[in-house]
């Protein structure tokens, strides 16, 4: 699959998200949407209106982690409201599969997020329940943290335990993800990235965008994955 960017409105301005989705509209894959509870990662962003109200100004399609409590109960939500793409955190959720499968059932694309500390092959069962896997590559919570290198080898494990099953589920990268990473990432195996602090806090966010997609395409044509 050809590298997908999708900029993270953590780092974009609140007071004028529907503006700044606009801006990566003609570069961008998708609109990566933190949605964070002050319970699972110590930090409040936005919820469930804020993505409904986004769906009615956005051209391109959602995609919302869910860095919350209790996934299982609000995720179909998310789906149902019309997010193309939702991701839960194994850590947090308690019936993982029922809840994959409530997603897909909506309309939506299932995601499942591990931590940096979680290792991936505790899950390698699950992988025909989703269409994506999570990488966190920062600890989640905060925006412009430092990219953790020590989480490569585990893109590479993933993408391994892909192949191995022969399925089509994307590896996705999120956090610390810039022109000095994306290449490594891809490398290892990502082929999603998110990028929050690389776009928004760019003079030009689009053109941050189609940089960073060249650079992942060119990574991804040399690698051997």
């Amino acid at each position: 699959m050809a590298p997908q960017i999708a900029p993270s409105i953590l780092s974009a301005d609140f007071a004028r998200l529907a503006e700044d989705v606009a801006l990566i509209s003609g570069t961008a894959d998708w609109v990566h949407v933190d949605v964070m509870d002050n319970h699972f990662v110590p930090n409040l962003t936005l919820g469930l209106p804020v993505v409904e109200a986004l769906l009615k100004h956005s051209a391109l399609p959602l995609d919302c982690h869910l860095m919350i409590e209790d996934p299982d109960r609000w995720a179909p939500q998310y789906a149902e409201a019309g997010a193309g793409s939702v991701t839960i955190h194994a850590e947090a959720a308690k019936a993982p599969i029922r809840t994959l499968r409530a997603i897909r059932s909506a309309g939506a694309r299932a995601g499942l997020g591990v931590n940096p500390a979680t290792p991936v092959e505790g899950f390698e069962d699950l992988l025909g329940e989703i269409d994506m896997l999570l990488l966190m590559t920062v600890e989640p919570g905060f925006g412009g943290q430092r990219f953790l290198d020590v989480v490569l080898p585990k893109v590479r494990r993933a993408r391994e335990m892909i192949k191995g099953r022969d399925l089509p589920v994307w590896v996705q990268v999120d956090g610390g993800v810039s022109a000095e990473t994306i290449e490594r990432c891809a490398d290892a195996g990502a082929d999603v990235f998110v990028a929050g602090s690389a776009v928004y806090g760019a003079d030009d966010p689009s053109e941050a965008v189609r940089r960073l997609k060249a650079q992942a395409e060119k990574a991804t044509a040399a690698a051997a994955w």
